[in-house]
């Protein structure tokens, strides 16, 4: 897909209004409004931030404090997030959190946005936050191995379950006690491709729940709001902040269950943004268009150029087209991702010769980094995953996940390549 192609994707149809009663940036809203219309570029850079209104600064500043000054012996009571004079304790909300949660909202689609410490506190969140007792999830295809966890070892403690289903079964499998239906796409580590509108249709027929984890496509390329998702989750501390200095989730939504997400999730949770961070992941947010078109471009280069490098089995990218996903990616994604998987036919030890000879990706876990990283699955992000689980997922011992960064593509091919001899 060419740039200019990507681009007018990107941004075409995706002019949204503006949620002006939630970041506190004027009394009547018109600035925040006009700075959260517009293609996604200008969403990018403008949305969720008004000059200061008290000094003129044009950054956003920094509230660095835990508590605030109550207003009147009634101030304590007034926590709902409609409330522009609500913030009381910086566990439940500060005003540069708030930005960072207006400008995803923006990007996502969606009314409003709940900001966390990390993309594992906003899953779990949500998940206490909508479940109760003898609730049970259905999952589709491969999620991330911390998600399994949560779902199959932490919330049946509390009389939660959860099933994995195909979605050729998904209105079959639907039971009496089924409330959410989760999926990532493109998924953790093989860049499997859930169609987000079938699933929501599924869901609508049921009366259920759906949650989705856009964390490697990111808002640029797709937002699963607009085919009718209800929650969607991000680890920002990827593609969103993308310099590999931060933690940070979110979810986002619309309606009373975000905001139960905001009053019990986040609440009661505990794991609440700090202000630095946001601070961070605000500037990140800003040049999101730009570095994604790039990810996007190198590692379709790097996935065709490891097409016919020698000993590799196969390469996992939904812009290939014998990607399994590649149709359902082309209608519901911008461009494919900067995400890509490479499998050795000589196993872990053909993978490992891989990793360790490349120079310009490093050895590492996370993603969405400018710097491009690379790790080993089945040691690494999925070791905790049953060897016979990770099979079923096409997770082999020899499965590589690159993600491919924004340095000179011509050299970033060069690199695997040179790799993938060395490895064969």
């Amino acid at each position: 897909m060419s740039d200019d192609a990507a681009n007018d994707r990107a941004s075409s149809g995706d002019s949204i209004p503006g949620d002006a009663g939630d970041d506190g940036t004027g009394d009547d809203g018109a600035d925040v409004e006009r700075r959260t219309e517009g293609a996604f570029a200008t969403r990018a850079v403008r949305a969720g931030h008004s000059p200061d209104a008290q000094t003129g600064a044009h950054a956003p500043p920094i509230y660095q404090t835990a508590s605030f000054l109550l207003r009147s012996v009634e101030h304590g009571s007034r926590l709902r997030a409609d409330d522009p004079a609500r913030d009381t304790y910086s566990r439940a909300g500060n005003p540069t959190v708030r930005e960072a949660e207006a400008k995803l909202a923006a990007l996502e689609g969606t009314a409003e946005a709940v900001a966390f410490a990390s993309g594992m506190g906003a899953i779990t969140a949500l998940f206490l936050s909508v479940l109760r007792q003898g609730d049970e999830v259905l999952t589709l295809g491969p999620i991330y191995s911390d998600t399994r966890a949560v779902l199959w070892e932490l919330l049946p403690a509390f009389g939660i379950t959860a099933r994995r289903v195909e979605a050729s079964e998904l209105d079959s499998a639907i039971a009496s006690n089924t409330r959410l239906i989760y999926v990532e796409t493109p998924s953790n580590p093989t860049l499997a491709i859930i169609d987000l509108a079938a699933v929501a249709g599924a869901a609508r027929r049921h009366g259920l729940l759906t949650a989705a984890d856009n964390t490697f496509a990111s808002p640029y390329l797709t937002r699963p709001a607009e085919h009718g998702i209800e929650f969607v989750v991000h680890s920002a501390t990827k593609y969103l902040g993308g310099h590999g200095d931060l933690l940070a989730g979110f979810v986002t939504g619309n309606g009373d269950e975000l905001e139960r997400v905001r009053s019990v999730g986040l609440r009661l949770g505990g794991a609440s943004l700090e202000p630095h961070a946001a601070f961070l992941l605000m500037r990140g947010m800003r040049t999101l268009h730009l570095r994604m078109a790039a990810h996007c471009r190198n590692a379709g280069a790097v996935a065709r150029a490891l097409e016919t490098a020698p000993g590799v089995s196969r390469v996992h990218y939904p812009g290939l087209e014998d990607h399994s996903g590649h149709d359902v990616a082309t209608r519901q994604m911008s461009d494919f991702g900067g995400m890509v998987a490479v499998d050795f036919a000589g196993g872990r030890a053909s993978a490992t010769r891989f990793v360790e000879r490349l120079e310009l990706f490093d050895h590492a876990v996370s993603l969405g980094d400018v710097c491009s990283l690379a790790c080993v699955s089945s040691t690494t992000t999925h070791a905790s995953v049953p060897p016979e689980e990770r099979a079923r997922d096409g997770i082999t011992d020899g499965l590589v996940r690159l993600s491919v960064g924004v340095e000179d593509e011509a050299d970033l091919v060069a690199d695997v390549l040179a790799a993938a001899a060395a490895a064969a």
